[in-house]
């Protein structure tokens, strides 16, 4: 006999407004607490000296966690000129120092160099994979190493305050894999100076902005009053930009089971129409209900992620 699982059968999403100095692991521990939950991960680690949107998926949500792993994201931070550090933040060990101030001007100046499609080495202090170790832990040891330079896409890169000589805070919109840490670093050397990360704040990733988010002190407190579930958002909310096609009861029956389904000529181009080029990812919906990611081949659904739901 199969052991039960502990906890409830909680599914959805919770954009969470992580607090500072907490990791995202410990989020994660803190929000199934909250809902019992059996199952749970989030979407895209936020350093603990970071605060702001992460999204985390309980239960059946967790299935849909890579859609929401390569989503846009945008950050606001501040960089602190003068000081460069061996983790690009301000709790990291002073590697150099300099007297140069850069002025709003001189940084709006330099900041187009950063937006396209640029050449990125991320930091040593990363979640990166070396020979199988992670490039924090390696770094940590004080291992000699270097990471391999990344393409990534910065779409917004902008001044939006300074409030002294010494500091300056701008917003980035940015694809996946990108490192705020590695613009600050590549930033401050552009413009002949050390600087450093002093306060980073994620403030979106794909749909999941601050005007959704939820702190964790009011999780606990909607917990400790039963309404937990006006946090929880639906399973399906990190799919927002996957058509969906609502199928019949009986359709819904044979992708539960694993068998794909013929769509009508005019379901096969309408979907062609709504799907990104090279893409055949659709969403099978039952009334409001998620039945199954599907991929669109030869004029059938075939189920690749099935979804229990009720």
């Amino acid at each position: 006999m199969a052991r039960r699982k502990k906890g409830d059968a909680i599914s959805g999403w919770l954009c969470l407004d992580k607090p500072y100095d907490l990791t995202s692991t410990t989020a994660v521990s803190r929000v199934r607490r909250a809902f019992n939950a059996q199952k749970g991960g989030h979407a895209g680690t936020l350093d603990p000296l970071a605060t702001g949107i992460l999204p985390i998926a309980l239960g059946e949500a967790t299935k849909t966690v890579p859609f929401l792993m390569d989503a846009d994201k945008a950050y606001r931070f501040t960089i602190a000129w003068g000081r460069d550090t061996t983790t690009l933040d301000r709790e990291g060990e002073t590697t150099g120092t300099s007297d140069v101030r850069p002025t709003r001007e001189q940084v709006e100046a330099a900041l187009p160099a950063f937006i396209g499609e640029v050449d990125q080495i991320p930091p040593n202090f990363s979640a990166i994979k070396v020979d199988g170790e992670r490039a924090y832990d390696l770094a940590r040891d004080g291992v000699e190493f270097e990471l391999a330079t990344r393409k990534v896409n910065i779409f917004d890169l902008k001044v939006v305050e300074q409030a002294d000589a010494d500091h300056v805070t701008l917003e980035m919109e940015c694809g996946k894999g990108t490192y705020v840490r590695a613009v600050v670093r590549d930033l401050a050397k552009a413009l002949g100076t050390c600087g450093h990360v002093a306060e980073l704040r994620r403030t979106r990733v794909g749909g999941f902005t601050e005007r959704s988010s939820i702190s964790l002190e009011t999780l606990e407190n909607l917990s400790y009053e039963a309404r937990l579930s006006e946090a929880l958002l639906p399973v399906e909310t990190a799919l927002d930009d996957i058509p969906a096609l609502a199928v019949t009861d009986e359709d819904a029956f044979r992708l539960a089971q694993g068998r794909a389904i013929v769509l009508l000529p005019r379901q096969v181009e309408t979907l062609k129409t709504e799907l990104a080029p090279g893409d055949r990812t659709v969403s099978a919906m039952s009334g409001d209900r998620l039945v199954a990611l599907c991929e669109m081949r030869a004029g059938k659904l075939n189920p690749v992620r099935v979804f229990q739901l009720t």
